[in-house]
C-alpha cells in the first residue's frame, strides 16, 4: 500500500453514490488511478454487499472488499432534507458522481438536470441502472443473473444439451462498471474543450448486449448462431477443453498454421493435408470428428508433457487452474496481481492487483476498503467545512 499518489487522475474527486458491484467497480477503478473518491452509504448497513457473505474476515465480507479499495465512506442518509442538503454540497464539489439508483430518485430528491446545469455544471454524471432511462422496462431494477438470462448471454453458456448456464461471476455488473469508467474518461476529456460537464447512461442491458460482441454479430449477419458449445467457440476448432491422462487441458487454435502444428504434435502431420481437417471453415463443419480424434490421441498421455510439447511449438494451449491455483503462478506475483493492504480490523488484507499499468503516471492502493462511515466526520469537517457540534447534531438526528 502506497500514500504516493502520482496517478493519472490526482485532482479528481468523485462522489460514488452506488452499491453492490457495477457501480463500485467503476469507482474503485477511477480511485485506483488516483481519483478521491468519496464512498457515501445509508447509515444503516450501508453497501448492500457489506452483509453478503460468508466469507467475512475482520467484521468485513470478502465481496465488499473486492471493490471498494481507494475509498473513503461516509454515512448519509439522503432520503431526508437534511441528507439533502449535505449531498447537494458534496455533489458541488466533484467532478465525478455516479449514481445507480432507481430511474429518477435524484430528481425526487430535486438533483434534476437543470440543478446539476446550474449548481454543479461541471460534473460529470454516470448514471447505471438496469435498462436505460427509455423503453418498456426503463422502471424496472436491474439485477446481473437476470440480464445474463434475459440478454442471451445466458443461452450460448452450456452444453449443447443441457440447460443455460449463468457465468461464475456477475460478469454482466462487471462489465458495466469497466465500460462506466471508461465513459466517464471520455466525458472528463471532453470537459476540457467545453468546460462543462454532461451526464454519461449506462445499463445492465445494454452492456450485455454489447458483451455478445461475435454472436450478435453471427445472429445479425445470417439470422442464424446463438447456439450452446460448451467450451468450444461457435466459429473456430479446435479450440474447447480435452481430457489429458491426468488433467484437463484447454486447447485454442486460431488458425490453419496453428492447426497443422498441433497435428505434428499430436503425431498425426497428416491431418493438415485431410480436406475435413486442413481448414478452419472445414474443421467448424466436421467439429465432432476433429475433436473426438483429438480427445483421443491426448487421452494417451499427461497434460503436463502434451502443454510441453504444444508450447513449445507455438500452439496456444493452457492448464485448467482453480482460481486458487491461478492466484499462486508465478505470473500472477511476476505483474503484481496481488496486493496486501493494511486495514484497521482485518490488519494483513490480499486484494486483487491492478490490470492496469501506466508508466508515468502510476496506479497504486492508497487506501484499504473502509469500514462503514470511516472518515465521516473527516469528509463533513474537511470537505464541507462543519463544526463539531454541527456534526454531533447530523449524528443525533441519524442524517448521519
Amino acid at each position: 500500500m502506497s500514500e504516493a499518489n502520482n496517478g493519472a487522475l490526482n485532482g479528481i474527486r468523485v462522489l460514488d453514490l452506488t452499491r453492490v458491484l457495477a457501480g463500485p467497480t467503476c469507482a474503485m477503478m477511477l480511485g485506483d488511478m488516483g481519483a478521491d473518491v468519496i464512498k457515501v452509504e445509508p447509515p444503516s448497513g450501508g453497501d448492500d454487499t457489506r452483509g453478503w457473505g460468508p466469507p467475512f474476515v475482520g467484521g468485513e465480507s470478502a465481496y465488499f472488499l473486492a471493490a471498494n479499495r481507494n475509498k473513503r465512506s461516509m454515512t448519509l442518509n439522503v432520503a431526508v432534507p437534511a441528507g439533502q442538503k449535505l449531498l447537494a454540497g458534496l455533489i458541488q464539489g466533484a467532478d465525478v458522481v455516479i449514481d445507480n439508483f432507481k430511474l429518477g430518485t435524484l430528481a425526487k430528491w430535486g438533483f434534476t438536470d437543470a440543478w446539476f446545469d446550474t449548481h454543479a455544471p461541471r460534473a460529470v454524471r454516470c448514471s447505471i441502472t438496469g435498462y436505460g432511462s427509455s423503453g418498456p422496462k426503463a422502471a424496472l431494477p436491474g439485477y446481473d443473473f437476470i440480464l445474463q438470462a434475459e440478454s442471451g448471454l445466458m443461452s450460448i453458456c452450456g452444453e449443447p444439451d443441457g440447460p443455460p448456464i449463468k457465468y461464475g461471476v456477475a460478469i454482466v455488473d462487471v462489465c458495466t462498471g469497466m465500460l462506466a469508467c471508461s465513459a466517464i474518461l471520455a466525458a472528463l476529456n471532453a470537459r476540457h474543450g467545453s468546460g462543462r460537464g454532461q451526464k454519461v447512461e449506462l445499463s445492465l442491458y445494454e452492456s450485455a448486449l454489447h458483451m455478445l460482441v461475435n454472436v450478435a454479430s453471427n445472429v445479425l449477419v445470417s439470422g442464424r448462431g446463438g447456439g450452446r458449445f460448451g467450451n468450444g467457440h461457435p466459429s473456430i476448432v479446435p479450440y474447447t477443453t480435452y481430457a489429458a491422462k491426468d488433467a484437463m487441458m484447454a486447447l485454442a487454435v486460431g488458425n490453419d498454421i496453428q492447426f497443422a502444428k498441433c497435428a505434428a504434435v499430436l503425431g498425426h502431420p497428416e491431418w493438415a493435408d485431410d480436406p475435413r481437417f486442413g481448414t478452419n471453415r472445414a474443421r467448424v463443419e466436421h467439429r465432432h470428428l476433429v475433436d473426438g480424434a483429438i480427445t483421443e490421441v491426448l487421452a494417451a498421455d499427461t497434460a503436463g508433457n502434451w502443454l510441453a510439447k504444444l508450447k513449445a511449438a507455438g500452439v496456444p494451449c493452457g492448464r485448467i487452474n482453480s482460481v486458487a491455483e491461478a492466484l499462486a503462478d508465478p505470473q500472477t506475483e511476476a505483474r503484481a496481481m496481488t496486493e496486501t493492504v493494511a486495514h484497521p480490523t482485518v490488519g494483513d488484507l490480499k486484494l486483487i492487483g491492478m490490470p492496469y499499468k501506466f508508466s508515468g503516471t502510476p496506479a497504486s492502493v492508497r487506501r484499504p476498503p473502509p469500514i462503514l462511515g470511516e472518515h465521516t466526520e473527516e469528509i463533513l469537517r474537511e470537505e464541507l467545512g462543519l463544526a463539531a457540534a454541527a456534526i454531533a447534531a447530523l449524528r443525533l438526528d441519524k442524517v448521519i
